[in-house]
């Protein structure tokens, strides 16, 4: 990255993953984006944790319990001290990873040396809004579902680009790029299976920090410790049998498409001075990060332009990326963000530990997941390089590189 400081990923933790309405339902989102925080300061109990200068978290709606800059509301329901200010980025869907780029461009820059950067995403709590009267005593009213997607849609932004909803986005990449129902399928199946592996190995109980949950009514139920989402049962045939969102012709099902979901994440970002300062070890340098836009209705295929961008400037090439973390927004953008990068298919290296389609997608918080699940692969693996990647809603692309310490 550019600038006169390295940015190192220091530590990284994230909540397990909630299914819609599941075990996170009854989290607020401000205290849900205080858990890894909180984790992180037990993790470090001889950090002085008022050196922080900044906490930058993504996030996607802050419509409801995410609203009042949640990242500020993060750090003070954490216990850190009143001193630590926040701030809140919304990419949509790349927001996690935004933050995280954010924070290391900061430390490059020379204006700070420990950052706590990450995501959070409530889609269970999404609430529903409800606009203004567009006359005075109006007996109408508009009210929209701000867990995904469009809404409030301004008529010239419909005119001029459409408003396909994020499913159509991935029907219509589909179409476009000539990816088959069957490839989906496959690739989702390889996410499955991918993950169900993972958590039998016990690679995702080093990066998740448990958390109590608690009833309706605040009586305390369990401890929630592994993703809720993944379907390991998932096979070719039960995939086949699902119906398509766009009949006849449709090729995107619920199987082969991200879930919709409740997480956090957050990760302690320091230049080498501070590292040292404060006893932290440096997991993996941030060398850069890069966007791009793309057409909406195609906001799929967006990172093929953020990722050529970032490695003509980086001076790397797809082959020198041991580990990627590619979104698995919908199967059809991720085959065509690969076959427009010229990775297989079924790369190895590619989400080794599954994706979106089997962890689950909660906006604001998959960018920094991805980031954390990349230094975590990066080490099992002792690769060098890594590669972050999501395509964001209303047609852009985002993407990071990094490099193991």
């Amino acid at each position: 990255m550019a600038g006169t400081k390295a940015a190192y990923i220091c530590d990284a933790v994230r909540t397990p993953i909630g299914r819609f309405s599941g075990a996170l339902a009854h989290f607020r989102c401000d205290d849900l984006a205080a858990a890894p925080i909180k984790a992180l300061m037990s993790r470090h109990p001889n950090l002085d944790w008022g050196m922080v200068q900044e906490v930058v978290l993504g996030c996607a709606n802050q419509s409801g319990e995410d609203n009042r800059n949640v990242a500020r509301m993060a750090a003070l329901l954490s216990g850190l001290p009143h001193t630590v200010p926040g701030t809140t980025i919304n990419r949509l869907c790349a927001s996690g990873l935004d933050a995280v780029g954010t924070g290391a461009r900061s430390i490059s820059a020379g204006e700070l040396d420990l950052v706590i950067a990450g995501g959070v995403e409530s889609m269970t709590r999404a609430p529903f809004v409800m606009g203004k009267a567009e006359l005075a005593f109006s007996r109408s009213v508009g009210m929209e579902d701000t867990t995904i997607g469009w809404r409030f849609v301004n008529p010239v932004m419909k005119e001029r680009y459409g408003v396909d909803t994020m499913p159509q986005t991935g029907e219509n990449v589909a179409r476009d790029f000539g990816i088959s129902r069957e490839d989906q399928d496959a690739f989702a199946v390889r996410s499955q299976a991918r993950a169900a592996a993972a958590r039998a190995s016990g690679f995702f109980s080093e990066e998740i920090v448990p958390l109590e949950v608690k009833d309706a009514k605040g009586k305390k139920v369990g401890l929630f410790e592994h993703d809720e989402h993944p379907r390991p049962d998932t096979s070719i045939e039960m995939l086949a049998k699902l119906k398509p969102l766009f009949p006849p012709e449709g090729t995107v099902t619920a199987g082969n498409a991200a879930g919709i979901n409740d997480g956090a994440a957050a990760m302690v970002l320091a230049s080498e001075a501070a590292a040292v300062r404060h006893g932290l070890t440096p997991r993996a340098r941030i060398l850069g990060m890069a966007s791009a836009g793309v057409e909406p209705r195609v906001m799929g295929i967006g990172p093929v332009s953020a990722v050529q961008s970032l490695m003509a400037r980086l001076n790397l090439t797809i082959k020198d990326f041991d580990v990627i973390e590619l979104n698995e927004a919908f199967a059809s953008q991720s085959l065509a963000v690969l076959r427009g990068l010229g990775v297989p298919d079924d790369a190895e290296h590619v989400n080794p530990h599954g994706g979106a389609i089997s962890l689950g997608h909660p906006l604001g918080m998959s960018g920094s997941r991805l980031a954390l699940t990349a230094v975590h692969s990066l080490e099992k693996s002792k690769g060098k390089f890594a590669l972050c990647t999501l395509c964001v809603g209303v047609g852009q692309g985002l993407a990071l590189a990094m490099e193991r310490v």
